[in-house]
């Protein structure tokens, strides 16, 4: 806990000054949960109303998928929302091809249990390796630009790729283990771009060595063609049904004999060393706060009981160092190179060049689509 004399937390959420754009009301509440709570009143779909809706989506997404290879496409990661929504997909009668993007970090636990997952699913697979050469040096890059949104480019990829797969294949729909709840508290200031070329490339031709040959990409050009030529939509079926990850990780584990990793994202090596070491020490930012903050905000777990727990080490020493060790061998940055990185001035992603202001604007007429009925994910 930060403990300058400018510091202030949330009376309602466990937020805090370390997102740097946080503001608060008379009453202490700040931003980002007052802004959650504001959209999940028009993302969530009301209990009683969530069983109808899916049923609905489902029959459209057969129907628009009728006499096609398959009728849907997915991403897995071999982490719990992802193998869920493999699980509850199958489960409704749909036909999805699974993506998975191998950026070179993958844990042996993530290979195992996307493997189990799928054979006892019966779902295929298209797997894209990533040429490391390339990609290292865009990781390189996001560490010396010193944001905090360091796996944007692999977020970046992946959603290029579930693009490219559903045109390749016409089909309409990906289905995405994103889900509201658990992530609608995240602040911005923290991690942006992810549909963003311009920043992905932008950060990389100022920083980079290596030129872009094999990266899975996706100019607004492209997005809008996918998005309103080829009519390709991503729906966040988590928001359609009960989702809570305590529930969800004991259903994989006695139906896929799926294995928890012990954290969020935990995963990804990468993933797990950027929460667990970066971000804390660099940007002072507890990624434990926003999820945290969704089940308090919902009233699954008491904000007293979240700050208790937020009380424990992220994560042990030892395991960060050994962490550290494998992440600057694989990058092949000496103890030297990677405390210069850690000493560099933090910058925000409106320093570098974006479409920033093109996306607030295509997420204001998202949200007014909401709330006309329109959009309902």
């Amino acid at each position: 806990m930060d403990n300058s004399t400018d510091y202030r937390i949330c009376t309602r959420c466990l937020m805090d000054t370390s997102d740097p754009e946080i503001k608060f009301d008379e009453q202490g509440r700040c931003n980002n949960c007052t802004s959650y709570l504001e959209k999940a009143a028009v993302r969530m779909i009301p209990d009683e109303k969530r069983d109808e809706e899916l049923q609905k989506l489902v029959a459209v997404i057969k129907e628009k998928g009728k006499n096609k290879e398959y009728d849907c496409i997915i991403g897995v990661s071999g982490g719990t929302d992802s193998t869920y929504v493999a699980y509850k997909v199958k489960e409704l009668g749909l036909r999805p091809l699974a993506i998975h993007l191998d950026n070179g970090w993958n844990s042996e636990l993530a290979v195992k249990n996307i493997e189990k997952t799928l054979t006892k699913l019966n779902i295929e697979l298209f797997t894209h390796v990533m040429d490391w050469h390339e990609f290292k040096d865009i990781q390189l890059s996001f560490l010396k630009a010193s944001t905090s949104d360091m796996e944007i480019p692999t977020d970046h990829a992946i959603n290029a790729l579930l693009f490219q797969q559903a045109a390749k294949f016409g089909v309409e729909y990906i289905i995405s283990g994103s889900n509201f709840n658990d992530e609608g508290v995240f602040p911005e200031s923290w991690a942006y771009g992810h549909l963003d070329w311009k920043y992905v490339s932008g950060i990389h031709k100022r920083f980079g060595k290596v030129s872009i040959k094999t990266f899975p990409y996706l100019p607004l050009t492209k997005l809008y063609y996918y998005l309103f030529a080829k009519r390709i939509k991503t729906v966040s079926i988590l928001n359609y049904m009960h989702f809570e990850k305590t529930e969800a990780r004991k259903l994989l584990t006695e139906k896929l004999d799926w294995v928890d990793y012990g954290g969020k994202h935990n995963e990804s090596l990468y993933t797990k060393f950027i929460q667990e070491y970066i971000l804390p020490k660099k940007f002072n930012i507890d990624v434990r706060k926003p999820y945290y903050s969704g089940p308090v905000l919902r009233g699954q777990l008491t904000r007293e009981h979240a700050l208790e727990m937020l009380q424990a080490p992220i994560a042990d020493p030892k395991s960060l160092q050994d962490q550290k060790d494998y992440v600057l061998k694989k990058l092949e940055l000496t103890e030297d190179d990677f405390e210069k990185i850690m000493n560099l001035p933090v910058k925000r992603h409106f320093e570098y060049p974006s479409n920033y202001n093109l996306f607030l604007k295509l997420r204001k007429m998202i949200n007014m689509a909401r709330k006309m009925g329109l959009v309902h994910s």
